[in-house]
């Protein structure tokens, strides 16, 4: 057998590390519920883990809503011992392939724009998120301009392509985008292209691909799906 690359060596860390996020205590697979409250009350954690096991941990999480546009709170509830954790074995994914690993322009805005983004719990809705510039690139021939959010200061991909639904997670997945500070290029490995949280638990409200964000054909790298034992799904 071939020796690895250093490229290989380093997504097989990325898988283990994926590995090791997603069954974390607070992993994507341990929040059994998220729990919206009435309108003007605060969350209050101490109360919410009253009668819980000690697997479980309780944070909170703000939202604005679409409608009215005043903040929605939530308590999330993660049991580390949930029944998706129990019954996790893997999460498949495409061999890697360099080819993949894709070079495009970014181009900052000025001002921080807003882009609307339909949620898949959101009934149709759709919620504005700063997006900081344009990525460009050509992938077969056809040009691109795509929709990166800033999530917590990194550009966030959410792609959509033809393996939706097929191979893959079907609202599309996610990819996290490597840019150096000041420069105009950055780096969209989709080898890393990884299942969004709402694919490891229905707890979740994850924004879906905009039309901008659609390939024409099919990006077979990355993760799949997740594969559960004895028939467990986690929806």
């Amino acid at each position: 057998m071939a020796e690895k690359t250093p490229a290989e060596q380093s997504w097989d860390q990325w898988q283990a590390e994926r590995l090791r996020s997603l069954t974390a205590p607070q992993g994507n697979l341990a929040l059994v519920e998220t729990r919206w409250l009435p309108a003007g009350e605060r969350p209050d954690t101490e109360a919410a883990l009253e009668g819980q096991p000690s697997s479980v941990t309780v944070t909170t999480v703000e939202r604005t809503d679409i409608v009215t546009g005043e903040p929605e709170f939530a308590l999330r509830f993660w049991d580390a011992k949930s029944p998706a954790i129990e019954h996790f074995e893997r999460t498949d994914v495409f061999p890697y392939d360099p080819a993949w690993v894709l070079e495009a322009d970014y181009t900052p805005v000025a001002d921080a724009r807003k882009v609307s983004f339909e949620h898949i719990r959101d009934n149709g809705g759709t919620r504005e998120l700063v997006v900081p510039g344009d990525i460009t690139l050509t992938v077969d021939s056809t040009p691109y301009t795509l929709s990166a959010f800033d999530d917590d200061g990194t550009l966030l991909l959410v792609f959509g392509d033809p393996t939706n639904g097929v191979s893959t997670y079907g609202a599309g997945r996610f990819l996290f985008v490597h840019r150096e500070e000041g420069s105009s290029r950055v780096v969209l490995d989709f080898n890393r292209a990884f299942v969004p949280p709402c694919g490891f638990s229905i707890q979740y409200n994850c924004p879906m691909p905009p039309r901008q964000n659609r390939f024409h054909l099919p990006v077979e790298a990355g993760e799949k799906l997740p594969v559960f034992r004895d028939g467990f799904e986690a929806y």
